[in-house]
Parts: C-alpha cells; sequence; structure tokens
C-alpha cells in the first residue's frame, strides 16, 4: 500500500494549509494502478533567481527504490518540451510504495519563457 512520506525539512517547515493540499492530493491520486513511477503536479512558480519551481508529488509506485542520480528530468506542457534538466540529488531517494513531494528546479537557461508554466507534466527521459 502507498505510504505519504516528507523529507525532514519539509516536515518541519511545511505550512499546515499546504501540508492538508499535499495530504489531500496523496489521498486522490494514491491508487492510480501504476507499477512505475509518476508525477503529480502541486505547483510551479518562478524563484528571484528567474529559476523554474516545479513542486510534485513523486509517487514510486515500484518495488525498487527511486534514486535522482544523473536523472534527466522533462517538464513539458500539452505535449511541447519547456524544460530539461540532469538531476544529482543523493539526498532523495524514494522508497518502494512511496509518496513523497518534492520540488524540482530548472535553471533559466534550462527551460523556456512561458506566460503561464501551469498544466504540465514532469517525466524522467530514459
Amino acid at each position: 500500500m502507498q505510504q505519504l512520506q516528507f523529507e525532514a525539512s519539509w516536515d518541519k517547515a511545511l505550512a499546515a494549509e499546504d501540508r492538508q493540499h499535499i495530504e489531500n492530493l496523496f489521498n486522490e491520486t494514491k491508487h492510480l494502478n501504476s507499477a512505475d513511477i509518476h508525477f503529480t503536479p502541486i505547483r510551479e512558480a518562478i524563484n528571484h533567481k528567474d529559476e523554474l519551481l516545479v513542486t510534485v508529488m513523486v509517487h514510486n509506485f515500484s518495488a525498487s527504490p527511486l534514486d535522482f542520480i544523473n536523472k534527466r528530468l522533462i517538464y513539458s506542457i500539452q505535449g511541447k518540451v519547456i524544460g530539461e534538466n540532469n538531476f544529482t540529488l543523493p539526498a532523495l531517494v524514494i522508497q518502494p510504495h512511496v509518496s513523497m513531494p518534492w520540488t524540482f528546479i530548472f535553471p533559466k537557461e534550462n527551460y523556456l519563457e512561458q506566460n503561464s508554466y501551469e498544466n504540465g507534466q514532469l517525466q524522467i527521459k530514459y
């Protein structure tokens, strides 16, 4: 059965309203009947460094731990690739049958400027 976990710094810093939103999203998406990895969008934003922040619920429905060592992630909107970047995050390992929220940061040079970044989809490029 899928379980929701928060990385330690998220667990301490997350506002109650955001936690409730994430818990609700988890409850809506934890039964997606996937045998693999699925990213459910939570929020997109541009920070003060003009980086694209893509916050998602990472569902590891597989039987193996998911690491983010040299993983190429693509962010697309309606099939158009908006951002692409290699991520190496040694601290981020999502155990089997665990879902965890995470924000992936795309540097300014690794995404296309848009009026809106909503309704996008994040995926691992294999």
